[in-house]
């Protein structure tokens, strides 16, 4: 039986020499180590023993490196492995491409079994680190035992971030709510949450939510990996049945790229200046029930003057189904064109629920304007 603090290294390589070399060098240093000879047995095996690391070659027959890397961090149980690439390969452009796809770091042939061992080690440091500092905010967040709904952020507390908001929650604690916040001096973090009831509990969760969000949406993360370590704090801070689904926008002006992320939550309208308003359908797990989570980004080239329409299901909602209100809103959007912001979302809200109606929800508009 292997002892719990002992880490675990997955070899690929298809050269056997090479297994042979790394793998002793590796259990030397007291490591267990699993060895394979092509990409579809390394992921099989990844799933299997989820290794603390991979060491994956970049060139190997029928599915090279770059494919396997692809497809673990594809997969919801291996794509928070770190991987570290082996190659001959030294060409800046081989390497970007590597790291752009979830490399960590790169190890090139002929490699020395001291530079081995100091790369693995390093590497299971951060990732100990990174796992250290999700259970010190875990364990920050569970000393709450009561929590408020934190002041939402208004537009005129924020002029650089261009937003405009409707919100309106039922007489009970909602559990729909919106935050925006800056990331740098160019860009800005957009959530629109929506937490499964309404009591008590609802407001500390979306107080819990808040603080997260400052936490770990910041400059260095892409969203996918922010709502990662949000998912992960929230398993073990959540009543038992409670979860929310989520829509989060990064939005860099200086670079005009909006990146988002869909958390089991109605879709996004895009509105690009001098075009039709588009829905956007993300696909993504909800947060706060799930181990093993699999988010995937929306990547868009934006332009001054385009739009995106966050909100929650309230305002879109039929007999308990949303999707069938959508392209109504859509309509309701293209109708309304390129009046002010906020008169857009106020006329939304009167449109899409009814003069003077009381709706089933709580209700949350969030526009945006690049």
């Amino acid at each position: 039986m292997v002892p719990s603090n002992i880490f675990t290294v997955l070899i690929v390589d298809d050269t056997m020499t090479n297994l042979l070399v790394l793998g002793k060098t590796l259990e030397n240093s007291g490591y267990k180590v699993l060895k394979a000879s092509s990409g579809p047995v390394a992921r099989e095996l990844a799933q299997q023993h989820k290794p603390e690391l991979i060491l994956l070659d970049i060139m190997m027959p029928d599915e090279d490196g770059y494919q396997t890397i692809a497809k673990l961090k594809a997969d919801s149980i291996t794509n928070a492995i770190p991987v570290i690439f082996l190659t001959a390969i030294t060409d800046v452009e081989s390497k970007i491409k590597g790291f752009e796809l979830g490399a960590v770091d790169f190890i090139t042939k002929p490699f020395h079994p001291a530079e081995v061992r100091i790369r693995v080690k390093l590497h299971i440091k951060l990732s100990i680190a990174t796992n250290a500092l999700i259970n010190e905010q875990r364990e920050k967040l569970n000393q709450i035992e009561t929590a408020q709904l934190s002041l939402l952020t208004q537009p005129d507390d924020l002029p650089s971030a261009k937003f405009a908001t409707y919100y309106l929650a039922l007489e009970e604690a909602g559990g729909d709510f919106y935050d925006v916040f800056p990331i740098s001096n160019s860009s800005y973090g957009y959530f629109v949450g929506d937490v499964a009831g309404h009591d008590i509990a609802t407001s500390f969760i979306t107080a819990s939510v808040k603080a997260l969000l400052k936490q770990n949406c910041q400059q260095i993360y892409e969203p996918c990996e922010s709502m990662k370590m949000i998912n992960e704090v929230l398993l073990d801070v959540l009543p038992s049945g409670k979860y929310l689904t989520a829509t989060y926008i990064k939005l860099d002006r200086k670079n005009h790229i909006a990146q988002l992320v869909c958390m089991g939550h109605p879709p996004v309208i895009y509105h690009a200046i001098g075009k039709d308003p588009v829905i956007i359908k993300g696909e993504g797990d909800v947060l706060g029930i799930f181990s093993e989570v699999l988010y995937t980004e929306a990547s868009i080239k934006v332009s001054d003057g385009d739009r995106f329409y966050m909100y929650s299901d309230g305002l879109i909602e039929i007999d308990s189904v949303w999707s069938a209100n959508v392209d109504a809103l859509r309509d309701e959007i293209t109708r309304l064109g390129l009046l002010p912001l906020d008169e857009v979302v106020q006329t939304l809200s009167t449109s899409m629920l009814g003069e003077g109606q009381q709706p089933d929800d709580d209700v949350v508009i969030l526009a945006v304007e690049v």
